[in-house]
């Protein structure tokens, strides 16, 4: 899971949509199965402080979910990385040991079990940030490979390997950790690595941009190379799933010549990338997850009807929108990430709700998709 752009610069105010929120969310609510005429359940906040957003989600069970995100996102010296936990009843923020500086802001998190977790951002100390999770607290993590200036903006971990991407001087960065040591690989193209996915076998895949095109990264048999893609020109991507050998998907966006961006998804089916027809609008797309079974979610906001909780669905065959209740008062959710919960059918997504003050309000959308039920 992963997700990410720099949440400071480049989230506040996209498409200039930064609208008025009226609406309070319970800190602590329980959730329940929705009726499958009633498939979004009521939106809840986990309590952060003032100017809070989620940036990523990662799901264990339905009573070990975690998510990382920042508070104070507006100022630079005040801002703090938050880790919250649900527990199944309530969330609960967890702090961070061995750190006398803080987390300036978390990006991404990642649960190779339910006894390791991994979050990934930057600190205080002008140091790309890590830390390691052991169900219960989390101790920040030194690499001497890393220094000031690299950054780290997605985070992937399976039982004894994670590998968190980012960038170091304009190129893309890949750091990959195992019981035993690190390495760092970097290509010689200028670019920036958002998102991450690994199975266990070995294998991975990596996304974001170089030279004005989308860029993916492959792990075979531990080494990474670049993957051949469709032509895109103004293209990126942000975030990738892998749901088996032969199924992964990545989102991300075009940059239009008119201006504004247009939603990108590229399909792999274990021999190539294909892109996936979207549908037409100012829609970004920041997160996506699936099941294992083929079917995929991607989060994000439609900067058309951005007062409704957005998803975009995906069978292998065709996109459906699916869309929250609409407000009535104007507001924007953007949701940052997204995870599916095995055992519930419920996909969980979470991110930010932004007022016309620009005050940010952490947000966690919970959906459970009535058609999936059925099976």
């Amino acid at each position: 899971m992963t997700r990410r752009l720099p949440r400071r610069a480049l989230v506040l105010g996209a498409g200039g949509l930064l609208l008025l929120f009226s609406h309070t969310f319970p800190v602590h609510a329980d959730p329940v199965s929705p009726p499958e005429a009633e498939a979004w359940q009521a939106p809840v906040s986990a309590g952060l402080s003032s100017d809070g957003s989620l940036s990523d989600v990662a799901g264990v069970s339905s009573t070990s979910v975690w998510a990382v995100g920042q508070q104070s996102v507006w100022d630079i010296w005040q801002s703090r990385g938050a880790i919250t936990h649900w527990d199944g009843s309530s969330w609960n923020e967890v702090g961070i040991r061995n750190d006398p500086t803080g987390a300036g802001l978390l990006r991404s998190v990642a649960a190779a079990s339910a006894t390791e977790l991994w979050a990934v951002g930057e600190g205080h100390d002008g140091q790309p940030y890590v830390a390691k999770g052991d169900g219960g607290t989390f101790d920040r993590v030194t690499l001497d490979r890393l220094h000031a200036g690299d950054w780290l903006g997605g985070v992937a971990a399976v039982p004894g390997r994670v590998v968190a991407v980012g960038r170091r001087d304009g190129t893309p960065l890949i750091v990959t950790g195992t019981t035993s040591k690190w390495r760092l690989n970097r290509l010689t193209d200028r670019g920036t690595l958002y998102g991450v996915a690994l199975s266990g076998k070995g294998d991975g895949w990596a996304v974001g941009d170089a030279e004005g095109e989308p860029l993916v990264m492959r792990q075979s048999g531990g080494r990474w190379k670049p993957s051949k893609i469709p032509d895109i020109p103004g293209g990126y991507l942000r975030d990738v799933h892998l749901d088996g050998p032969k199924r992964a998907l990545a989102v991300g966006g075009v940059s239009r010549e008119t201006g504004g961006t247009a939603p990108l998804a590229l399909s792999w089916n274990g021999k190539k990338w294909s892109r996936v027809p979207l549908p037409e609008g100012d829609v970004r797309l920041y997160g996506v997850t699936g099941d294992r079974k083929g079917h995929f979610w991607m989060s994000g906001v439609d900067l058309e009807r951005p007062r409704e909780p957005f998803l975009l669905r995906y069978d292998g065959h065709r996109v459906k929108a699916l869309r929250g209740p609409e407000s009535t008062a104007p507001r924007t959710v953007r949701l940052q990430s997204v995870a599916y919960l095995p055992g519930t059918r419920t996909v969980w997504t979470v991110g930010h709700v932004v007022d016309g003050s620009g005050t940010y309000t952490d947000v966690i959308e919970r959906f459970g998709d009535p058609e999936r039920t059925k099976s």
